[in-house]
């Protein structure tokens, strides 16, 4: 696919924070290593018996076998999608929506624990992004994007093929990262040089870091539907989603329409055999149009946030991440 970045020769994301370096923010635990090395080892070892294609298909075997076995996750899955379909599915709609919300996620974790084993070349072949046009145009402007994500789908797998394919790429995150996350992290800062970085942005950092990549061009990505507030400092606006008023992150947003970013609304779809869709869904807001009343605008776009993301998941009810 065509990109606006120049490629590079590395897959390498290494983190650059204000609070800490790499290392520190990859420490594991003994029990961590111990336990994500074997998976990682026996994970690379199918990938070089049966290939890709053949670890995506074992992926949705375990998959189908943890939704055979798992029943308290799958009745919690099974709430969830009553509330997002704000109706009692059938049956048939049940199973086949919960059995795909499992293999969907097996198939994540197993693709991004093995990612620094690819070459540069075939993980950038798994990604597209679907309007990409807008994309395109949105960076020509030279103030970077902001991407307004939700929290579903896979994020650090599509930060990885974002950073393949060229792209100057960063990412607002909770300090509180999972283990599988910084135990890859770290196999990739080690294994790879760091020509190229994604950073990442500690959600508790000063915002000028924000600031700056957003000068300095880059695809900078968060998702503004929180469960709840953790920081009173925290800017948040109320939105009406699946019938209830719930507060979403609106920082990112107003530092984005402060700095003249265009923004853009992305959602990300895994396919069959490990191939991801970012899926461009519209401009919540354009540089030129930001005049007159700011908070206005940005009330406007963070509503058209969340009815999005309610469609989204009416419309795909499998990528559900919080259960």
């Amino acid at each position: 696919m065509d990109t606006t970045q120049t490629p590079t020769n590395s897959t390498a994301l290494v983190h650059e924070n204000v609070h800490g370096t790499a290392d520190e923010t990859n420490k594991l635990t003994l029990w961590e290593r111990f336990s994500f090395g074997t998976a990682h080892c026996v994970t690379n070892l199918l990938l070089r018996v049966v290939g890709l294609s053949g670890l995506y298909r074992f992926g949705r075997l375990f998959g189908t076998i943890e939704w055979l076995i798992n029943y308290k996750r799958r009745r919690r899955f099974r709430r969830a999608l009553q509330r997002v379909l704000n109706r009692r599915p059938s049956a048939s709609d049940r199973r086949r929506e919960t059995r795909e919300f499992f293999c969907r996620t097996r198939c994540d974790k197993l693709f991004y624990l093995i990612i620094d084993c690819l070459p540069h070349d075939k993980i950038a072949s798994l990604l597209n992004v679907e309007n990409h046009e807008l994309l395109a145009s949105s960076l020509e402007g030279g103030r970077g994007v902001y991407l307004a994500m939700s929290h579903h789908g896979p994020h650090h797998v599509m930060g990885a093929l974002l950073v393949a394919s060229g792209y100057k790429t960063a990412a607002v995150r909770d300090r509180n990262e999972g283990g599988i996350r910084r135990y890859v992290q770290g196999r990739i800062d080690r294994k790879h040089s760091a020509s190229h970085r994604m950073r990442v942005i500690f959600a508790d950092a000063y915002p000028r870091e924000i600031y700056r990549c957003f000068r300095e061009g880059y695809i900078l990505g968060s998702a503004m539907d929180i469960s709840r507030v953790r920081n009173p400092n925290q800017q948040v606006e109320e939105v009406t989603i699946f019938g209830e008023k719930r507060a979403f992150l609106s920082g990112p947003l107003k530092i984005a329409a402060r700095s003249r970013t265009p923004v853009l609304q992305a959602f990300i779809k895994a396919e069959s055999h490990f191939r991801y869709t970012l899926s461009i869904v519209e401009q919540l807001i354009q540089p030129a149009a930001i005049k007159g009343d700011e908070d206005a605008i940005i009330r406007n776009a963070m509503q058209t946030y969340a009815t999005n993301v309610e469609k989204q998941l009416q419309a795909t009810p499998s990528l559900l991440a919080r259960i």
